[in-house]
């Protein structure tokens, strides 16, 4: 790789899920360790926690951000997964204790939260930053131009120079730094928010150019939405989902809207104001019945969505390495225990592969590559543990061309590298 940046580089992984940042100084690059409450981590949690104290707001991110809201989930607003809306121009603001924040204001927010917790590592110094981005953002059509308005406002004071590169890129390049193997590889990351595919041509070491990206392709399904089948098939039925409320003198359906706002974890958070409150309680008067939307003002109110987040996410987790798992959540006057199988976890995110592997499809076709002319398959992001992703691609490429490994950091670590370039043109999105 040649490294041709005259200052150091910043790599900057911004996650739905998690965050990660690696520094290049002329070198290999080094993850950027992040102070925690307990100790210190490469991975930073994308979240943000606000509370009142002595007559002001005060506010946490990552870890520190978890801790705040355990310690006191009532009095607290804890924000999660708010890279979903990046692009979503019906996202205008959240109030957040009666002071509006649009994802500008957020986004700058956690910036300067994990600034202060990089032990001066991340300090607005960098020659150039790196910034990761989604192949295609997550939302229901998302608009790029506002997206890359709203990260300019957000990463802007980091460096001399930012610029933005697909985020399997990034992954592509790490790979590459680690192999002497010349290979057409596709990199699949599975984030929280979307699934992104990059095919890259990588050459020999000492080759004028290691990396060639050839195409690209992504979906806004990953590790979100595969918690939304979880929660629609336990929890909605007991919020009220296929319930009916009474209008005049007809008894209609409750609106699909509220379910689906709650079961996303980016709009979870922002439910609690007086608006949607007030529209509930209308509602739940209105209710054929009351009890289960009753139990969702609870969940808002007493700010459980971090609390259920945890539950879906320990079910994800033991259903890749077993053929059942245990569900259990308590709260809000709402107590589920299910027993849940890795089939049925299958069948429901069924429809999800399904445009998984479309998205799949389009990145080879732009490539211009057959399945059979790709060497390598590196996997990588979180939901890359899920077997029936991994299924996928070994069923597809054969398991002996599926490789993984550092599934929370690669990128951070390939967009460092990929800083050094002296050429970006050919890897900024």
């Amino acid at each position: 790789m040649t490294n041709l940046a005259p200052h150091a580089v910043l790599g900057l992984d911004f996650g739905t899920t998690n965050t990660v940042a690696a520094i290049a100084r002329g070198g290999g690059p080094a993850l950027v360790p992040l102070e925690g409450p307990l100790g210190w981590n490469p991975v930073f949690r994308s979240a943000l926690c606000f509370w009142e104290d002595g007559g002001h707001v005060a506010v946490e991110a990552g870890p520190w951000a978890i801790a705040e809201y355990l310690e006191f989930p009532e009095g607290s607003r804890f924000i999660q997964s708010f890279k979903t809306v990046a692009a979503s121009r019906t996202f205008q603001h959240a109030t957040i204790f009666e002071r509006r924040h649009r994802f500008e204001d957020l986004g700058r927010i956690f910036v300067r939260k994990l600034s202060e917790r990089s032990g001066g590592a991340v300090d607005g110094g960098a020659g150039r930053v790196i910034v990761g981005r989604p192949v295609s953002f997550a939302g229901h059509r998302p608009d790029e131009i506002l997206a890359r308005q709203r990260y300019d406002a957000v990463f802007a004071g980091l460096g001399a120079e930012v610029h933005y590169v697909y985020e399997p890129l990034g992954a592509a390049f790490s790979f590459a730094f680690g192999t002497c193997d010349p290979a057409t590889v596709l990199v699949a990351d599975f984030g929280g928010g979307t699934s992104d595919f990059s095919v890259v041509r990588i050459a020999a070491p000492g080759a004028a150019k290691r990396c060639v990206p050839l195409g690209h392709a992504g979906v806004g399904i990953a590790g979100d939405r595969f918690d939304q089948r979880i929660l629609d098939k336990l929890v909605m039925p007991l919020l009220g989902k296929g319930g009916s409320y009474r209008s005049f003198d007809k008894e209609l359906e409750i609106p699909a809207g509220w379910f689906s706002d709650f079961a996303d974890w980016s709009r979870l958070a922002f439910m609690r104001n007086r608006k949607t409150l007030a529209e509930l309680a209308s509602l739940r008067r209105a209710a054929v019945d009351p009890v289960p939307i009753d139990r969702m003002i609870a969940v808002i109110e007493q700010e459980l969505g971090y609390r259920l987040y945890e539950a879906v996410g320990q079910v994800k987790r033991d259903l890749s390495s077993a053929e059942t798992a245990r569900f259990e959540f308590s709260g809000g006057g709402l107590r589920i225990e299910a027993e849940v199988t890795r089939a049925a976890f299958e069948r429901w995110i069924g429809p999800d592969i399904v445009r998984i592997e479309e998205a799949v499809d389009r990145a080879l076709a732009s490539a211009g590559v057959r399945a059979g002319e790709v060497n390598r398959v590196f996997l990588t992001g979180g939901s890359s543990l899920i077997p029936c992703i991994r299924r996928l691609f070994e069923t597809r490429f054969g398991p002996m061309r599926i490789a993984s490994g550092n599934a929370f950091t690669s990128i951070a670590h390939g967009l460092a590298l990929i800083g050094q370039e002296e050429d970006l043109s050919a890897w900024a999105a």
